[in-house]
């Protein structure tokens, strides 16, 4: 366990617990037995999202071979309000009703993806995490959580003197800020396309294609014809990160990448007061470890002004484990 963590309940020896993670992208399910607080894989899919019309034909696929869970929870990436979700970024509602029509024995809970990422703390270990700034021991306060991936997700975890409890927040949706003449032209770029210009914009998979289309479309830096047959029909966000190092293109989309990142980061740890730790979650961060783990990123981070010394305590780590919103939302349905 990365953070202490309050249980409200106890996680029952054998009981099964059906976990899922549910993004504009992609969605994880998982099917756990726990026993003894381990939770024994039984049963997972990666099912790409769009290729079903809503939740319950999407968990009915996955479920149809499946003993009944003893309890449910499904963390999904948008505002998740009365126990109703619209996705940010996928045309989809979901209902905390619908879920629980399926399984009207289980204890159904729906949590933001973010809520649960935070609540997956409680089951990695070191070794899950890669420390890029020790900072000071923890905990001294507050934490957060960052996770660019199709989208940006924030949460934070409040400190109580004894234990994390985390929640949600739609921190990712609040406005770009721009720092220098560079910044303002890329705001102007993206305003052009979107309106409202949020940090989403730019921190996620689709920001690294936005930031690569303004440095080649108005800053005019050569994109190599090499690089051109590379992106027909490919993950764009992966293809520029994977050759930072071979095109010049790409290794100046990532440092901007990298630059918000860190803005975003110290922005969220100075308005939750997260003296307790930053955690960068989420599909990209695991991918792109040596690029965070330079100067770049820190020395971004640490761009606060009179606040400078307090970011220069907080222990910023990369969660490696990519299924750790899995993993949190089954922890929720076992300890709920």
């Amino acid at each position: 366990m990365l953070l202490p963590f309050s249980q409200s309940n106890q996680a029952v020896n054998g009981s099964l617990v059906f976990a899922g993670d549910v993004g504009a992208t992609k969605t994880n399910l998982a099917l756990y037995r726990i026993e003894n607080n381990n939770y024994h894989l039984l049963q997972e899919a990666k099912l790409v999202s769009k290729d079903y019309d809503n939740i319950t034909e999407l968990i009915r696929e996955f479920t149809a071979h499946a003993p009944q869970p003893d309890a449910v929870c499904f963390g999904v990436a948008g505002p998740v309000l009365n126990g109703h979700a619209t996705l940010s970024n996928l045309q989809w509602e979901i209902d905390v009703k619908e879920i629980t029509a399926q399984y009207p024995a289980a204890k159904v809970h729906l949590i933001n993806d973010l809520k649960a990422t935070a609540y997956g703390l409680a089951v990695l270990g070191e070794e899950d995490v890669k420390t890029i700034h020790k900072g000071s021991a923890m905990p001294l306060g507050n934490a957060a959580v960052i996770a660019p991936g199709t989208g940006l997700g924030e949460a934070g975890l409040y400190w109580d003197g004894s234990y994390f409890h985390p929640f949600a927040t739609e921190g990712g949706h609040a406005d770009f800020a721009a720092r220098n003449s560079f910044d303002f032209e890329l705001y102007t770029f993206l305003q052009q396309q979107f309106g409202h210009v949020s940090w989403e914009r730019l921190v996620c998979g689709p920001g690294i294609v936005n930031i690569y289309h303004f440095l080649r479309d108005v800053k005019k830096i050569e994109e190599p014809v090499w690089l051109t047959q590379k992106m027909r029909n490919a993950d764009m966000p992966a293809v520029i990160s994977e050759h930072a190092e071979q095109s010049l293109l790409c290794k100046t989309t990532m440092q901007h990448f990298v630059r918000y990142l860190a803005y975003e980061s110290a922005n969220l740890v100075l308005k939750l007061n997260a003296t307790g730790g930053l955690f960068i979650g989420g599909g990209i961060a695991p991918q792109i470890v040596h690029l965070l783990e330079n100067d770049g990123f820190y020395t971004s981070f640490r761009q606060s002004g009179r606040l400078n010394f307090l970011l220069e305590k907080v222990p910023v780590k990369i969660i490696l484990n990519t299924k750790t919103a899995l993993l949190g939302a089954a922890y929720y349905a076992a300890t709920q």
